[in-house]
């Protein structure tokens, strides 16, 4: 009975070993992240995750893409529904490296040119196609506020 509990005893006391709660190791994986923003009206929620998530990992590489209704918070003179301007927002999460990607395709579904984009942002050809080479082929994880 001893010989059959003590591989169950060794694997208990591995899992509950405080090595498996350890920190990274030197070399791990580099935190990259992609928030996918559709809906303006979750601009807000969303840079607010992103500063929290700089809190908690400020050397993480975080890219924020949008398409459709999305991005209107990055437009320029864009504000919230209080009459609140984003672009001091975006710039303060700017100057923490975070990078804002807005949607060729729909500036073009809108007839706007690169010009009503705040200059914070960068356009790419399409937010969807943005996301999956960035998950796919760059290795980021996707995040949906």
């Amino acid at each position: 009975m001893i010989r059959t509990l003590a591989p169950l005893l060794a694997a208990l006391l591995l899992a509950t070993s405080p090595m498996t709660h350890a920190a990274p190791v030197a070399g791990a994986a580099e935190e990259k992240v992609v928030y996918h923003v559709n809906d303006a009206s979750l601009a807000r929620i969303a840079m607010r995750n992103i500063q929290n998530h700089i809190t908690a990992s400020p050397d993480a590489t975080i890219v924020v893409v949008t398409h459709g209704k999305g991005i209107d918070f990055l437009l320029n003179d864009a504000k919230d529904e209080k009459g609140e301007p984003y672009q001091t927002q975006v710039a303060g999460l700017k100057e923490k490296g975070v990078d804002f990607r807005v949607c060729r395709n729909t500036l073009t579904g809108r007839k706007l040119d690169d010009s009503a984009v705040m200059m914070d942002a960068s356009v790419v050809p399409s937010g969807v196609a943005e996301i999956g080479k960035l998950q796919a082929q760059e290795g980021y994880v996707y995040l949906k506020p």
